[in-house]
């Protein structure tokens, strides 16, 4: 193993995926871990939003990483590396999904994160008021935003949560998904719409909210 690399700890590896990349394909293990132990959250519930089986979620994340692991040599850093990792994830979904003759939808629990830190913008317009009533109301809101976000085309359901979940800027979102930054913007202005001509009706009923 080479020990002219700087060493990782977990205090600063927040911000060196580039110094954890470098030291993995030097032969560190250790370094890839940390990268594991960073993403693996992120990257289980991105998979928990295209595949309904929870008991997949982790296999196919399992399989992400390895096959990560395994191009990490041909990552070249012209994007982030979650940009990168997120393409392997979406496609090992995609393939596991097609293996099972399985169809891509969103799961019940796509809007719940792990950590109450990383609360998406959409769920936070949610639980505001904790009162018997907002409580059931934000409850039928959920249930209509997951259904108009399963109804929803694939690259529209891709966009809108890599941009409201996951929090992904409009040019990390258009190397993601491959294609120009204006596609994005038309894509998730066209997903919002979908979704607010679903929710607008319900939200209108309660003492003005606005979608």
């Amino acid at each position: 193993m080479s020990t002219d690399l700087p060493p990782v700890s977990p205090e600063n590896a927040a911000d060196s995926d580039a110094i954890l990349v470098e030291r993995t394909v030097a032969g560190d293990q250790k370094a890839f871990e940390l990268l594991v132990i960073k993403y693996q959250r992120r990257i289980q519930r991105l998979i928990g939003r295209m595949v309904r089986d929870v008991d997949l979620v982790e296999d196919i994340a399992q399989e992400t990483f390895i096959r990560a692991y395994r191009a990490l040599a041909q990552f070249r850093g012209e994007s982030q590396f979650y940009t990168w990792l997120y393409r392997i994830a979406v496609n090992t979904a995609k393939k596991a999904l097609m293996d099972l003759k399985r169809n891509p939808t969103v799961s019940e629990n796509a809007y719940k994160s792990a950590d109450d830190d990383e609360t998406s913008p959409l769920e936070n317009e949610l639980t505001t008021s904790e009162t018997p009533d907002a409580v059931l109301a934000s409850k039928e809101i959920a249930e209509i935003i997951n259904a108009a976000m399963e109804a929803l085309p694939e690259e529209l359901r891709q966009a809108i949560t890599l941009r409201e979940i996951e929090g992904l800027s409009y040019e990390e979102i258009a190397e993601a998904m491959i294609c120009p930054i204006g596609t994005v913007r038309s894509r998730i202005f066209r997903a919002r719409e979908a979704i607010s001509a679903k929710v607008k009706p319900l939200l209108e009923n309660q003492s003005g909210k606005r979608w």
